[in-house]
């Protein structure tokens, strides 16, 4: 029997890498799409809003399993709970989430959001797998980016960073939505702790550009959860392979072809 997998966020960065792997698994594949979208390598995308709560329905209908993507800086605890309302009447078998490391640690905006749909997620009486990432190693690239008009860029003082390679992200993800529910997983990081400083030179020295650094003590609990590194994590994580080095190799490739 072939399995009907929504997978929710996949026109974003992670949700690119991991549809081509659960088309090959010879899945049927729906995509929730806020835009109308046709048909495209097999994919069939469906209009739907998980803020508003709107054309949830339509996407959750027939479908087996649900791989939840989307997120958002704030209120992914929101659309989550949308998601899963939708997702029980509809008689889905699994849900599958992707959450990040130290969600329940740190007093962020993004942090809690993520943590309270993981509690939704756990509650919601679907069975369910779960597993929490260290952030992309895209994540410093991005803010980078937008703030290269700056002649100096703030830097987190004592925040170390474990970035892992969306790859390897999807490729965990395709493995946990075919297979039974698990409840949490092991996290999954990459193989080296790096400095926001490090990181950020780094990306600098890819784009042949410099800028002025300035260290920026993160206040209240968070900045403690920081500088006592207990955001990373140490112990009982998956590890992926590919390293910093290797991500921008990549980028730098882009750079010289763009």
């Amino acid at each position: 029997m072939t399995a009907k997998i929504l997978v929710t966020g996949g026109t974003g960065t992670l949700g690119r890498e991991v549809l081509p792997l659960l088309r090959d698994t010879g899945a049927d594949v729906r995509v929730l799409s806020r835009a109308e979208r046709r048909a495209d390598g097999g994919i069939e995308f469906v209009a739907g809003d998980l803020l508003r709560d709107q054309g949830i329905a339509a996407a959750v209908a027939g479908m087996d399993t649900i791989l939840h993507l989307a997120g958002d800086a704030k209120g992914d605890d929101v659309a989550t709970a949308n998601l899963l309302r939708a997702a029980a009447v509809a008689g889905v078998g699994h849900v599958v989430y992707i959450s990040v490391t130290a969600a329940e640690l740190l007093p962020l905006t993004y942090f809690q959001a993520k943590f309270a749909a993981e509690q939704a997620v756990a509650e919601s009486g679907i069975p369910w797998t779960m597993v929490r990432a260290a952030q992309f190693h895209d994540f410093v690239p991005k803010l980078v980016d937008t703030m290269l008009k700056s002649p100096v860029l703030p830097i987190l003082g004592g925040v170390r960073l474990q970035p892992v390679h969306v790859r390897e992200v999807a490729a965990r993800l395709a493995e946990l939505t075919a297979g039974a529910p698990a409840g949490r997983v092991p996290d999954l990081v990459g193989p080296e702790v790096i400095g926001m400083r490090d990181l950020v030179r780094d990306y600098l020295a890819v784009l042949g550009k410099r800028r002025a650094l300035l260290s920026v003590r993160v206040p209240g609990k968070a900045g403690r959860v920081y500088r006592a590194g207990e955001n990373l994590v140490t112990d009982g994580a998956d590890v992926g392979e590919l390293t910093w080095a290797d991500y921008l190799a990549q980028r730098r490739g882009a750079v010289l072809a763009g």
